[in-house]
Order: structure tokens, then sequence, then C-alpha cells
């Protein structure tokens, strides 16, 4: 059974696509990049620089905040968005992939995966009704469907068990749904690894089921970039075209360019802080290393063409200083700067595709990632 559908397809070039997704916090303008608020925190930035940046939407994760503060102690103080002071969107990953990556002794089973907190050690059931539970106490626009994620490589058995228990709980995880707000939805996941038929079947199984959107994840675990774009390849066009599709925890700018001329509308990754906090910017010439010495005795901001403050004022010489003197700053400036640049990316691939010359964008794009960082003095 199908759920009502909040999400408007508004333009489209070649396969990639503009839309408006509604959220009870707010219009989430696609393709959109998610930056990832963990823990209810975007890490070395204030909420305002990115939502200055331009971000609609944010991404809060399940497994740790139902860890730490605790999904009652949020509900209780108001919901996520009062708590963390973030008033717009958010969408909350359900936990699984944190599961598979961070739990101790974990052991997954057909009524749920029970594992260690890697914070005190403590003993955890997380159930498809528990994970719906806890993102509803949390007040998430937009919940994800508890999966079992599989890193790549692996066995063809391992692979198709994880993806038939997906779809088991994601019937379960639609149930549990049913009490949900108006206006809040709920996205299934497609699973299947790096094998076109499991995917296949995958889709098919969660379209079946109804979902307010469609994700698709498991991929950006290990894959090289060629088989992560051919699983898309794969499962885009079997998703139902009016209905919002989410590549989770997607990617370099590259990879996000890519999924988006494959029909991908939503994109979360760590990448863009991660970055920063070590040293290295993004920006339209590809990225650059500020630990490097040559840009000790440089002047020239990273690029002085930049809508974004920081990456038009700021020298490198003085972003190298604070990177290789461990200032706190460094990695603030280099985050904000690295989600401004994805932000600046989305909103030119958004007006690229409504105006009909996303190939032309992609194309250029790509030419002046080639080019690379302008030349030392």
């Amino acid at each position: 059974m199908s759920l009502p559908n909040h999400f408007e397809l508004l333009g489209q070039s070649g396969a990639a696509r503009t839309g408006r997704l509604t959220t009870p916090h707010g219009v989430v303008r696609t393709p959109a990049f998610m930056p990832v608020g963990t823990a209810g925190a975007m890490k070395g930035l204030h909420w305002r620089e990115v939502r200055d940046a331009g971000a609609d939407i944010v991404l809060g994760n399940t497994y740790h905040l139902m860890l730490r503060p605790g999904a009652e102690r949020i509900a209780a103080l108001g919901g996520l968005q009062r708590f963390t002071t973030w008033n717009g969107p958010m969408l909350t990953d359900s936990g699984g992939f944190q599961v598979m990556s961070l739990a101790q002794l974990r052991k997954v089973t057909e009524q749920a995966v029970k594992f260690r907190s890697h914070i005190d050690g403590a003993a955890i059931e997380l159930s498809p009704e528990r994970a719906i539970e806890v993102q509803l106490l949390l007040g998430s626009d937009i919940a994800m469907q508890l999966d079992e994620c599989v890193r790549l490589p692996a066995e063809r058995d391992d692979i198709l068990r994880a993806m038939e228990l997906s779809l088991r709980w994601a019937e379960r995880c639609k149930r549990a749904f049913e009490r949900a707000p108006e206006g809040h939805m709920l996205f299934g996941i497609v699973q299947g690894g790096d094998i076109p038929e499991l995917r296949h079947a995958s889709a098919r199984g969660l379209i079946e089921i109804g979902f307010h959107g469609y994700a698709i994840g498991g991929l950006a675990v290990g894959e090289p970039q060629e088989v992560m774009l051919a699983m898309i390849e794969e499962a885009a066009p079997i998703l139902p075209a009016d209905r919002p599709r989410y590549l989770m925890g997607v990617g370099t700018p590259e990879d996000i360019l890519e999924a988006v001329a494959r029909g991908i509308d939503m994109f979360d990754c760590v990448m863009p802080t991660r970055n920063g906090r070590h040293g290295v910017a993004f920006t339209r010439f590809g990225p650059v290393n500020l630990r490097n010495a040559r840009h000790a005795d440089d002047p020239r901001p990273l690029d002085d063409s930049s809508e974004w403050p920081s990456t038009r004022n700021c020298s490198r010489a003085y972003l190298h200083h604070l990177v290789k003197s461990g200032e706190t700053l460094g990695a603030m400036l280099l985050s904000e700067i690295n989600i401004a640049y994805y932000q600046s990316l989305m909103a030119g691939m958004r007006a690229a595709i409504a105006q009909g010359r996303f190939a032309e964008f992609r194309e250029q794009t790509h030419a002046d990632w080639a080019r690379g960082d302008i030349a030392a003095l």
C-alpha cells in the first residue's frame, strides 16, 4: 500500500532531476546534500553557518542519539529540532550502518539486532519497531527503516540473507510508523550489495510495501566507484519517478555529480567536515591539502570568486598556519568552507537541471576538477 506523496518533481535534464520535498519543518530543494550532525551537532560548525551555506536539511543518527542523550530525554525536551536549535528539516538514519561499524558483540536475529554500546558496553536491543519508536520520539521529518548493511565485498549468501531480512524489517517498520504525525515520512532502503538481481528484488519488494521515498543503501562500504555507479543504474530506474531517491553515505563531489546524473535526489556524508578537520578543503578546482608546505607563503585565497566569505577572504598561508598549529579555528574554517562548497555544487546542479543544461554543467565541473588547483607562486 502506497503512502501520501510529499515530493514534487519540477524538472529533468537527462536522468538528472530537480524537485521539492515538503516536510513539517520546511521545504527541501533537490538535489540536496544533507550535512551530517550525527549526535545532534555539526562537528566544528554552528547551525547558522550550515543554514547560511545553503543547506535545507541535515541528518541525525538513531544509534548515537538513542545511546546518548537518549530518545526519551530528547522527546521530553521538545524534540530534536528544539533540542539542537536546528529549526529546519531533519532526516534520521535508522542506525543499521552504525550497528555494523561500531557496535561490539552484535548478534542479528529475525526479531532484532542485539549489541553492546561502543560508549559503555551496555547491552542494547534494536528492533525495527524500536528504531521507528526512537525516530518518532526524536521528531525527525524523515525516518529510515531499520536494515542490515553488509560491508563489501561479501559472499552472495550473506548479501541475500541481509537483503531478505531488510525487506521483512521494512514491513515491520511501516506498520510501526502508522502512528506517526501527519506529514512525517518513512523511507525504505534498497539493499542487495553488488548483485544486480538482488538490487532489483529489493527495490521491487519495497515498492510493493510502499514508502514515502526510497534510499539506496549498502554502497560506499568498500566497493570501487564503478561498482557503486553500476548499482545505482540497476536500482534507480526501478524506483517510482514521483518519489525522492536517496543515496546513503555518499560521498565525494564526483560521486554526487555522477549519482545525480543517474537520477538520485538526496545525499549525506561526513566527508566535508571530516576532511576539514584533517586540513583538506574542497574547491571548484578540486581538493586542496592545506598541510602542504607550498601554501606556507601563499597570500591567495582558496577561490577569490567564491560566494562564501572564508573561501574568498582567508589566505592559504593563514589556513596552512592554523592547520599546522593544530588550532581549532583551522578545522572550523575548513569545515564551513567544505559545507559551503557542497551546497554550491548542489545549487549549481539544481539550476542547470531546471534550465535543461545538466550535461553541460557536468562537463564543465569535471573540466574544472581536471584542471586542478591554481598553480603555486
